[in-house]
């Protein structure tokens, strides 16, 4: 298996303005719209894409609207973040929750885990 084997990650929202408010203040960074790949096939699909290098390191992904797909699954999505514990006080400030505090994981850092404001839980990690 490759290394960093994750390619795409896709959060499915069923409220995607709220959503999409919720990750820019909380990552503090802006979403950008992707072009339905389906339009016949899936003419409600909505995406905005997390900021991304094809050439760089780690996973890019999306918010993905769709009709008939639930939020709220059980893929859980680590972001990478210089203090975990600052990402998971503004998902708490901008309307999501905070699951697990800031926790150490021994030499690979720490991790935290928040609730978004769809029901998904994701994760951040820090190396301090």
């Amino acid at each position: 298996m490759k290394s960093n084997p994750v390619g795409w990650f896709e959060i499915y929202v069923q409220d995607m303005p709220r959503a999409k408010a919720f990750y820019e203040a909380v990552f503090q960074g802006t979403l950008e719209e992707l072009k339905n790949p389906d339009p016949q096939g899936f003419p409600d699909m909505e995406m905005w894409a997390f900021p991304m290098s094809m050439d760089g390191y780690g996973a890019p992904g999306a918010l993905v609207q769709m009709k008939g797909c639930p939020s709220g699954g059980s893929t859980l999505v680590y972001f990478s973040c210089d203090d975990c514990s600052i990402e998971a006080e503004r998902a708490a400030f901008y309307g999501g929750k905070v699951f697990k505090e800031k926790m150490s994981i021994g030499e690979h850092g720490f991790i935290a885990m928040v609730v978004d404001t769809e029901g998904n839980m994701v994760g951040l990690h820090s190396m301090q």
